[in-house]
């Protein structure tokens, strides 16, 4: 996917420090599959909406096959 949306539901947010620079690994599984596989995006923390709570559903954007930003859908 060169650029896109995905739709998932958030399992946990878990914060990874790398040399000093804290990212965010952000845990989903696919909407139309709750239970199914849990997926792993790795972004920076500016890239991720505040607040979000495990079962908020959540939109991914993509560009070039990686997440840039994750946002609670209403």
């Amino acid at each position: 996917m060169l650029k896109g949306t995905r739709y998932g539901i958030l399992k946990k947010v878990q914060p990874v420090s790398i040399h000093g620079q804290v990212s965010l690994d952000i845990f989903f599984t696919d909407v139309e599959d709750p239970d199914g596989q849990t997926h792993v995006a790795r972004m920076g923390s500016e890239a991720v909406t505040r607040h979000l709570e495990p079962g908020d559903r959540i939109r991914l954007e993509y560009l070039v096959g990686v997440a840039v930003k994750v946002e609670r859908v209403p």
